[in-house]
């Protein structure tokens, strides 16, 4: 398909593919690690994981984004293979009892190529696939959808480099470099999705403008995903210090960010933050007619 055939509203991934024009999609986080921000802990057992995805697919999550890495601001890297032992066992374990598509969440095109054979149908890489400089052969010798996020710097550094000259501007340059090296590569743009990055060498004003003006990405031609849940930024407007009291500023922020023409919405509370995305959705319908044009 030629790039001005390309439907900015469809995403493709093995033989799954959404139109986003529909409704928006909820993506359900599944961290299997010991230290995440949020859930550190929680479900870093097989079983205790497994229970999760099976809690977030009944409330209606279309994908579950399965994560060994923790990337909370200032987290350290980890080795590949404690990465690989923490996910590939709940890839095999959900793709043997469900069809939903799984995302996994990784920087590094090892741990993304086991995910991909044990059955990953996504890969949602927060470096926007500068990390590995090999997860571009990885992706291209396979069908699986890519999720390019924008950072600058690691996890370890990211919160030390929130100095802009143009905010907007330069993510998009970031995501257009990342979309001409896909094309170089073989990757079929249908496969991309494009997350600006809440949270990540991001002040809390970063945040916002980026809600407010995400129309602007548009341009781009791809479906756009947002991450606010239960981020430090809904803590600040709210004055609530800790993660889990973050759930109805993050269905705002999610709300929001669907009006603003987000296709899917990256969170922990699924049931809640689906049922206040899919009211946007509506209202953004009412607003743009039919399909949300």
């Amino acid at each position: 398909m030629s790039a001005n055939k390309t439907n900015p509203h469809l995403f493709r991934c093995g033989r799954h593919s959404w139109d986003f024009r529909e409704r928006p999609a909820i993506m359900g986080i599944l961290n299997v690690t010991p230290d995440s921000f949020s859930d550190g802990g929680r479900f870093d057992r097989l079983e205790s994981g497994l229970q999760q995805a099976r809690q977030m697919i009944s409330e209606g999550a279309d994908f579950i984004d399965i994560g060994g890495e923790s990337t909370r601001p200032g987290a350290p890297e980890i080795k590949a293979a404690i990465e690989k032992q923490r996910v590939l066992p709940i890839i095999k374990a959900l793709k043997s009892e469900s069809d939903i598509p799984i995302s996994i969440d990784t920087r590094k095109a090892e741990v993304a190529a086991a995910a991909i054979e044990a059955g990953a149908d996504i890969v949602n890489d927060v470096s926007g696939l500068r990390h590995d400089k090999s997860m571009w052969n990885t992706l291209s010798r396979s069908e699986a959808g890519v999720i390019i996020m924008h950072m600058r710097g690691t996890p370890m550094n990211m919160q030390q480099l929130t100095d802009y000259d143009d905010l907007i501007g330069e993510i998009k340059a970031y995501f257009m470099e990342s979309l001409a090296a896909s094309e170089q590569h073989g990757i079929d743009k249908e496969r991309i999705i494009l997350d600006p990055g809440i949270g990540f060498s991001k002040t809390a004003e970063h945040n916002l403008d980026i809600i407010a003006r995400l129309p602007e990405f548009f341009e781009l031609g791809r479906p756009l995903l947002l991450g606010p849940s239960r981020k430090s930024f809904i803590g600040r407007i709210l004055r609530r210090e800790k993660p889990e009291e973050r759930i109805w500023g993050t269905a705002g922020a999610a709300a929001a960010a669907v009006l603003r023409g987000a296709g899917i919405i990256r969170v922990h509370d699924v049931g809640a933050i689906r049922d206040a995305i899919l009211v946007a959705a509506a209202v953004r319908e009412r607003i743009h007619g039919e399909n949300g044009d």
